[in-house]
């Protein structure tokens, strides 16, 4: 099978890993809502989230937890959101969540939609945001 998400997940070809496991691999999301908007996914090719084993589903928890705490703390967000699009709207066929930085006046619901406005990074600042955000991770408590 010749999964985007499983390649993506498995770091076959170039993706800004700012944290992995033995379950999941979180890599920053090149077409970003908002600056610092990381992807969760599965290193073991799962479509659905009633598919998830305890050991990826707590992995995906504590993962989702830790780049919450590092982004809140190098980069002060309003808030965060986490989410999970599964089926026709999964456009990876593959399960992953978005942990996304929130700032004040943003209409999240245009993150859902074609049409809204995203905030995307150049590829220069992915390379910067992916040390910031590793460098976060490593000094939580």
């Amino acid at each position: 099978m010749n999964c985007l998400g499983c390649n993506l997940a498995n770091k076959i070809g170039y993706v800004n890993v700012v944290f992995e496991d033995d379950y999941v691999c979180c890599i920053l999301d090149h077409k970003p809502y908002n600056e610092r908007h990381v992807l969760i996914l599965p290193k073991k090719h799962i479509r659905y989230f009633d598919e998830l084993d305890e050991n990826i589903a707590n992995s995906a928890i504590q993962a989702s937890k830790i780049i919450s705490k590092a982004i809140k703390k190098l980069f002060n967000p309003d808030g965060i959101t986490i989410c999970q699009n599964g089926g026709v709207f999964d456009e990876l066929t593959h399960f992953h969540m978005h942990v996304v930085p929130r700032y004040e006046g943003q209409n999240f619901a245009e993150f859902y939609t074609e049409d809204g406005e995203t905030h995307i990074e150049e590829k220069n600042k992915l390379e910067e945001t992916k040390r910031n955000v590793i460098k976060a991770i490593k000094v939580l408590d």
